[in-house]
């Protein structure tokens, strides 16, 4: 179990705000910290793996105290097992992808590590070569493997695949919710990509002007039940879940999520990340595959 109980004072464009949060998180949860920027989301995460202190309050992992203000305690980085993901991938220019991963690896470490984890991956063809060699997609799997090779107890993700393009992100969330389960990690996420938090989160923290607003399942946040009148439109496939003999779509249409019943024949050749159309007709949706 993962306290954060802290307070900071943030200055940013919209002036002075305190980040005030209260919150735990369960061993193996894949967590969304979810709001507008300035919201607070990243300090969270750079308070969490020491790149920041809080003002005050406590950080508990376990029974490990990762921060007190009372006590005096503030773990250093290294001394906190949390791994962390950056939008711009951080990689170091001059090493090989290897190179990049063994001085990330600790000196405790078997450095047979880095050769498994590339293994794992399948980045094994890529060892020796350079980061401005690779793709964006292939520098942020590296990127994240680095994270991996500290055997971190936390996995920290801000906005790591919001500059790729939407193919990538697809593959990349496949591989990251595989990265969560086999590691036993647990795992906070900053993303406003709302079929990127369908996809991955066991539950969604939602943050306005430094505090929590809301917490829950994807579908409790986002999910409208608010009836609409005919409509054709088009939408990405956040979901497809089975109940009974027909089908529920949760679909991303603009900004909103909106569900919709589907029948076999519908959902056969459509998949999650696919782009759809719906079509009403006297409240019989017709839906079709782009």
């Amino acid at each position: 179990m993962i306290r954060i109980a802290v307070k900071k004072r943030l200055f940013g464009v919209d002036g002075e705000m305190e980040l005030a949060v209260d919150f735990t998180v369960s061993e193996g949860e894949f967590i969304t910290l979810f709001g507008k920027s300035g919201a607070g989301k990243t300090t969270m995460l750079r308070m969490l793996c020491g790149l920041e202190a809080p003002d005050e309050g406590v950080i508990t992992v376990g029974n490990d105290i990762w921060f007190d203000s009372a006590k005096r305690i503030n773990l250093p980085p290294q001394r906190r097992q949390a791994g962390f993901v950056f939008q711009n991938y951080a990689l170091f220019p001059n090493m090989t992808v290897r190179r990049n991963l063994t001085f990330a690896l600790d000196k405790s470490h078997d450095p047979a590590t880095v050769g498994t984890l590339l293994k794992t991956v399948g980045l094994e063809a890529l060892a020796e070569r350079y980061p401005d060699t690779l793709s964006g997609g292939q520098k942020q799997r590296v990127a994240l493997i680095r994270a991996l090779v500290r055997r971190p107890k936390i996995l920290l993700l801000d906005e790591p695949l919001s500059a790729l393009d939407l193919q990538m992100r697809l593959k990349l969330q496949d591989e990251l919710l595989r990265m969560h389960r086999s590691f036993g990690l647990t795992t906070l996420l900053v993303s406003h990509d709302l079929s990127e938090i369908f996809k991955l989160s066991d539950r969604v923290v939602m943050l306005e002007h430094g505090g929590i607003v809301r917490s829950g399942t994807p579908s409790e946040l986002f999910v409208s039940n608010e009836l609409g009148g005919k409509f054709k439109l088009t939408g990405e496939v956040l979901r497809i879940d089975k109940d009974g003999v027909l089908y529920i779509l949760t679909l991303l249409i603009g900004n909103s999520v909106v569900r919709v019943v589907a029948t076999d024949d519908e959902v056969a050749e459509i998949g999650i990340g696919d782009s759809i159309t719906v079509a009403s007709k006297a409240f019989n949706p017709i839906i079709e595959k782009l």
